[in-house]
């Protein structure tokens, strides 16, 4: 669901964003759940009060000239979270939902997505990039991986290893040893994001739940 209207009115004067000598301002596009960049597009006043009415990414097509809601054919719309502008007021940063998790007309997820011609998926949180690599161990196992050693011992293993660094954060807080804290919240982190994969439990249904909790 999009961002309370009122709030996100609020959020822009549109008339003290500087647009260029176009009427158009950049607009970057972020995933509110783990900080993907999706996409760059342009808005001009028209775009920007649109989509501050209507809670959806609305923007201005140079090539057609005309305003353009994002989904409009595809079905991928994104619901907006939050806007805000840099510090000299001629970009916008939007934050958002994006429904069916796809941003580029490709197909792909995001449209920054090319590395030397090859098609790498785009940075997240540094959480979401390790699942991701766990995730690509449960699918191209490797012998010589510890994940996917863990992740061929099932529960039994995987609930193991989380009961253990469990009970080490506990006494590294007992500790108060920082450095130690780190390290043992890190390995209970991990070992959960297994655990989470091996039950083919997105990263991001985790995210959400944070989210109404932040609420």
């Amino acid at each position: 669901m999009a961002a309370d209207l009122t709030t996100l009115n609020q959020s822009i004067p549109i008339e003290q964003i500087r647009y260029d000598e176009r009427g158009l301002v950049p607009a970057i596009v972020q995933d509110y759940l783990d900080g993907t960049v999706l996409m760059m597009a342009w808005m001009n006043r028209e775009s920007l009060a649109k989509t501050l009415e209507t809670g959806r990414t609305w923007f201005w097509s140079r090539s057609r000239s005309e305003l353009w809601p994002k989904g409009e054919t595809s079905g991928h719309v994104q619901n907006v979270k939050s806007m805000r502008y840099d510090c000299d007021s001629d970009a916008l940063l939007i934050t958002v939902e994006q429904i069916g998790d796809i941003a580029c007309h490709t197909g792909e997820r995001s449209c920054f997505h090319q590395v030397n011609g090859s098609k790498i998926a785009p940075p997240a949180d540094t959480l979401s990039q390790v699942f991701e690599v766990i995730c690509d161990r449960r699918d191209r196992p490797n012998e010589e991986s510890y994940t996917c050693k863990l992740l061929a011992g099932g529960d039994n293993k995987i609930l193991k290893k989380i009961g253990e660094e469990s009970a080490e954060v506990v006494m590294a807080f007992k500790d108060d040893d920082k450095a130690g804290i780190a390290g043992e919240v890190a390995d209970l982190f991990y070992h959960t994001l297994v655990a989470l994969a091996h039950h083919n439990v997105d990263i991001k249904a985790v995210y959400r739940k944070l989210q109404e909790r932040r609420r």
